[in-house]
């Protein structure tokens, strides 16, 4: 499918997104600044989070809506999204920024206001995020506007990404990926298991990839290489920038690092090729061939003491030795010259 500026699926790159998520610390400098860094670092996309504190839940003490493990642990629901939400009043102006600066912008809305928001500014796509995959009214409206989407499936079942897949669908949206994600923060590549990428990749044909929360790219490059057409990190400037998601996001040399190797692993990857490479043809003379190793006058008998296979590969190749075995050379043949067929023949 087409995703913004790009083509996502087979024969094309994989489609690498920086998460900003709540690591602009409140700061609508840092959160150009972050737009910037993530070009410069290789990201085709940059992505922010469209919700406020009152929107994804309610200011409530009881411990229904307290984290009790974790990254946040002992956190207040409704306070951590205060301080992690990216401010409504921001967004137009980062997209234009985004755009001056030549990458992808894009959003995870959080419930209708905010799709309707983003509408309202002219969002080309939308991302879903895993906890929201259950929330199928939400997803039905998203798939309504017609666009693009990706949906991570963190936590998910077979049967949920299976409800979820059917109601974008049944929207006679069919513009859709999925990501397989591991809702941990940071993850552990560990638990990624990624084959389960590529079983969705098989059972709904869709382009898929992975949100990753781990630490590294080690998962990042290893799901290309199984396949995977989007990678999505969570980037910072610098994670000693205190904010709820600085400890599992990458800088800019970190995620630099990562494009090049996520690049190089497709370009390993390559297609089916068989035969001499271009990097291995000044070492194709150097396969086994037919030679003679002893001075060999005309008339003589081609024997095992008198032509053997050995490097290089000049001569005939090593297939063609039973056949040669007894055979009459008929011109002399001096030691370590590669046999031809023009050499030798069969008396009459």
């Amino acid at each position: 499918m087409r995703f913004a500026s790009k083509q996502i699926g087979e024969g094309h790159p994989a489609y690498l997104i920086a998460e900003m998520s709540a690591n602009h610390a409140g700061s609508l400098t840092r959160a150009k600044e972050i737009i910037h860094a993530a070009k410069e670092s290789g990201a085709d996309c940059i992505k922010i989070q469209t919700y406020t504190p009152d929107t994804m839940t309610i200011d409530c003490e009881n411990d229904y809506f307290k984290i009790s493990e974790g990254t946040w642990d002992g956190e207040n629901l409704y306070h951590l999204y205060q301080r992690a939400y990216t401010p409504w009043e921001w967004q137009q102006e980062l997209k234009e920024e985004a755009e001056k600066a030549g990458i992808d912008f894009l959003s995870t809305p959080f419930d209708k206001t905010s799709v309707d928001f983003l509408e309202g500014i002219g969002i080309q796509s939308y991302k879903v995020a895993s906890f929201e995959l259950v929330d199928l009214p939400l997803i039905a409206y998203i798939a309504s506007k017609g666009k693009p989407m990706i949906l991570s499936t963190g936590m998910a079942s077979l049967g949920e990404i299976e409800e979820a897949v059917h109601t974008i669908r049944n929207a006679r949206n069919n513009k859709l990926a999925l990501l397989r994600c591991a809702s941990a923060y940071p993850a552990v590549t560990d638990d990624m298991n990624l084959r389960t990428m590529q079983n969705m990749a098989e059972t709904f044909q869709v382009p898929v990839g992975l949100s990753d929360h781990s630490m590294g790219s080690v998962g990042a490059v290893t799901a290309v290489a199984l396949g995977a057409k989007i990678i999505e990190k969570h980037f910072c400037i610098d994670r000693s920038i205190a904010n709820p998601d600085s400890s599992f996001s990458m800088n800019p040399a970190e995620f630099a690092q990562m494009v090049k190797d996520i690049r190089q692993a497709e370009k390993a990857i390559g297609i089916v090729k068989y035969g001499v490479t271009k990097q291995e043809e000044s070492n194709a003379p150097f396969r086994r061939s037919i030679f003679c190793v002893q001075d060999i006058k005309q008339g003589e008998i081609l024997t095992e003491e008198n032509i053997r296979i050995i490097r290089p590969g000049y001569g005939l190749k090593p297939k063609y030795y039973q056949q040669v075995l007894g055979q009459t050379a008929q011109q002399d043949i001096k030691r370590g010259t590669p046999l031809q067929f023009e050499m030798i023949g069969r008396d009459a």
